[in-house]
C-alpha cells in the first residue's frame, strides 16, 4: 500500500499506542511486526495495527501524525473504536 499513512500500532487492546507516518504502510507495519528498527514499537512489541488513514499526501500525513501525538488517549481509543471496534490487525487486509 504506497500511500501517504497515518497509522496507529498496539501491543493489545486498549495496551500501549504508537502513531506513526509512512509512505508505505504495508512495509512499515511488517517492519513493526519482525523488530526490523529498535525504538519505542520494538521495546513495547506493537505488532497490531489497529487503525490507519490515508492522505494525498507525505505532508498531510505528517501534519496529521503530529496533530494525533497531542491528542489524549481518550481520544485516540475513540478513533480506534470508531474504525476497528474489536482492535482485530489490520494488516492481513493490506496483503
Amino acid at each position: 500500500m504506497k500511500e501517504p499513512c497515518v497509522y496507529i500500532m498496539a501491543n493489545e487492546c486498549r495496551g500501549t499506542l504508537y502513531i506513526g507516518a509512512t509512505s508505505d504502510l504495508t512495509q512499515r507495519v511488517w517492519q513493526h511486526k519482525n523488530k526490523a528498527m529498535e525504538g519505542f514499537s520494538a521495546t513495547y512489541g506493537l505488532k497490531r495495527l489497529v487503525w490507519f488513514e490515508c492522505h494525498p499526501t507525505m505532508e498531510e500525513a505528517i501534519l496529521r501524525e503530529k496533530a494525533m501525538k497531542k491528542w489524549r488517549r481518550t481520544w485516540k481509543i475513540d478513533a480506534i473504536e470508531s474504525m476497528n471496534p474489536e482492535w482485530r490487525d489490520l494488516y492481513p487486509e493490506l496483503l
